[in-house]
């Protein structure tokens, strides 16, 4: 199955109620699971990876397939070596190809018995829940943040607590200060100086929790605003001030005329004149989820570029980095990996590699998917496949985008 996405009306007036964020939703349901909290977790998100988790953390079984969800596979890890049992834990083929040695060999320093049951270094596995002493350990930064997040959701509740030296340059920081600050809200007292997060044995605080909008998911509403000729869009329970790391899109898109004021609900994004830089260059090791949208925009809007930080891309979903360079490439963007965790593009479009109405593949990747629609507020329609991969994170992103006046057709 395939949709047919395609634009007749350039001026987007609109309002979304966004998804709740997957990363908050994750982190807090391990908090509640880690304090036996009676509270509910109020707008918990819809998305795979949240039902994946609350599913496996209210389970009577004890092997569980989490598929695609990787912030399920790293934070369940950590959280169920140290809960009494025998659990298995595997997941789709390309959750078997992604590695999670760094945090098991980290977490068997602790007193982990976690055992590989394939491929040594990636899932599946089979963890024998134990008591788990705390201390001071290792990691590189560079790495994805989930590793780093998983251990320190379970830090307080480690004999002794927990010293994390991150040595090399940290990736996703942002993700790392929405851990902490959530955390924090629960009570837990810590300390973070240069690159060393020490947390001290203690309880976390039963709290009721309302989870806010998610700003990766309202990323693709400034790149709709931003390729749109006028767009006046309402973002429902969206606030600037966010544990969210990638609220800092709302700076990203001034450069592209989009204005991000306050509403009654949440926040308005407004474009009424068109506007772009002559050259964008980002660094995207805070906020590596956004780059997708970001290169489709320069693509979109022909606005050379030259992105850092992408060196976790190649661990997600798909290579994002590979995906990109193949799927842009249909637009007649050439685009370049120019060392270790960069992507260029010099803003000329090849005619020969254009493909009217390309069909994107996605890659079992839902940002792929939400990142390249939009593409079809250029001159072409688009078709992408396997359209459903974004129930990952926003299960109704294609409504939302009917809602917002946009064309979407199935097609077999």
């Amino acid at each position: 199955m395939k949709y047919l996405i395609s634009v007749k009306n350039d001026t987007i007036k609109c309002r979304i109620t966004l998804p709740a964020s997957k990363s908050i939703s994750n982190r807090v349901l391990i908090i509640n699971a880690l304090s036996y909290s009676p509270y509910p977790v109020r707008n918990l998100s819809v998305s795979d990876d949240t039902v994946v988790m609350a599913n496996v953390l209210s389970s009577n079984s004890n092997k569980f397939d989490i598929g695609h969800a990787g912030t399920a596979m790293r934070f369940l890890t950590a959280f169920l070596a140290k809960i009494a049992g025998s659990w298995d834990i595997t997941g789709s083929d390309r959750m078997k190809q992604r590695p999670i040695g760094i945090l098991v060999d980290a977490l068997r320093k602790l007193g982990a018995k976690i055992e590989y049951s394939g491929e040594e270094g990636f899932p599946p596995l089979r963890i024998l829940g134990t008591h788990l002493t705390g201390g001071s350990i290792e990691l590189d930064g560079s790495i994805s943040s989930q590793y780093i997040t998983a251990l320190l959701l379970i830090a307080p509740t480690l004999e002794g607590g927990l010293s994390l030296c991150l040595q090399n340059r940290i990736t996703s920081g942002a993700y790392i200060k929405m851990t902490l600050e959530l955390m924090a809200h629960f009570g837990i007292h810590y300390s973070w100086e240069g690159n060393t997060i020490k947390i001290p044995e203690q309880s976390y605080i039963q709290k009721d929790f309302t989870v806010e909008a998610d700003w990766s998911g309202a990323s693709y509403w400034f790149l709709i605003a931003a390729l749109a000729k006028k767009a006046e869009i309402e973002l429902d329970n969206l606030t600037l001030k966010s544990f969210q790391g990638d609220a800092i899109i709302s700076e990203w898109f001034k450069d592209f005329g989009i204005l991000t004021e306050k509403s009654e609900g949440g926040l308005r994004l407004v474009k009424t004149v068109s506007k772009k830089p002559q050259m964008l260059k980002l660094d995207f090791v805070e906020n590596p989820d956004l780059a997708q949208t970001m290169a489709a925009l320069c693509v979109a809007e022909k606005v050379p570029f030259h992105f850092y930080g992408l060196h976790t891309l190649k661990i997600k979903e798909t290579d994002r980095i590979e995906a990109l360079q193949k799927e842009l490439g249909k637009f007649g963007a050439i685009l370049v990996e120019s060392g270790n965790g960069e992507l260029s593009w010099d803003g000329t479009i090849n005619r020969t590699h254009v493909q009217p109405n390309p069909v994107i593949s996605t890659y079992n990747d839902h940002r792929m998917a939400m990142a390249l629609a939009p593409m079809a507020f250029t001159e072409n329609k688009v078709l992408i496949e396997n359209p459903l991969v974004v129930t990952k994170s926003y299960p109704g992103y294609w409504d939302d985008l009917k809602r917002a006046g946009v064309e979407v057709e199935e097609k077999n």
